[in-house]
């Protein structure tokens, strides 16, 4: 079988007169944009599309435990950046393995913090008014709740554990209620990157849809 060519992402240079708007990036202008960008923000500047993002971002942030240099670091982000997400939270290790967000995290906002007391200490603040965000663990530990049935907050933090080990005592002790995803098959657990997508989702359905558990 022939196989078939791969698809070029993007478009090619501007046609036509050149946009008199700040937003647009000469150089994409003149090059074509073959960014993993919607239609919207093609041939804008990157400043240009966190500003716009800045204007209608939700009010709920991720956080995810990093002390082994967790590969499902990169994949949280890019849903983080899909669901456009407040901010992503590193804690732990300051660097970690960006190549799964697929340049995502450009379009983020970043916090890192050293442990689970310095994320709860910024949490305590950082809500409206001053206020707290509650955190909201995800893991299937034992007196977790189940997220499909749990009202989750609109303004808050989803709190992911390191891949493997899942969240830290130290972080559950921190965690207003831990949050656990219904499974029906043969394994423990999903992956971090998979259970982050789920709880977000289950963000959007609730707060963006009003889709309220029974």
């Amino acid at each position: 079988m022939e196989e078939r060519p791969e698809a070029e992402v993007g478009v090619g240079p501007w046609d036509g007169p050149w946009p008199d708007d700040d937003r647009y990036d000469p150089e994409l202008l003149r090059d074509g944009d073959r960014r993993n960008v919607v239609d919207r923000y093609r041939y804008w500047t990157l400043e240009a599309v966190v500003a716009d993002l800045d204007t209608r971002r939700h009010p709920f942030h991720v956080a995810i435990e990093n002390w082994r240099h967790d590969l499902n670091i990169g994949s949280v982000v890019r849903t983080a950046n899909a669901m456009n997400a407040a901010a992503f939270h590193v804690v732990g290790k300051r660097r970690w393995n960006r190549r799964g967000a697929m340049v995502t995290d450009r379009y983020q906002h970043e916090h890192h913090h050293v442990d689970a007391a310095a994320l709860a200490s910024w949490a305590a603040t950082a809500g409206e008014g001053g206020g707290r965000l509650p955190l909201v663990g995800i893991d299937n530990v034992p007196g977790s709740v189940a997220l499909e049935t749990h009202d989750l907050p609109r303004a808050c933090v989803l709190v992911l554990g390191q891949e493997g080990a899942g969240l830290t005592p130290e972080m559950q002790a921190v965690c207003d209620v831990v949050l656990h995803i219904a499974q029906f098959g043969s394994t423990r657990s999903v992956n971090a990157g998979a259970a982050a997508a789920v709880a977000m989702h289950a963000w959007v359905r609730r707060h963006v849809f009003d889709q309220r558990p029974e």
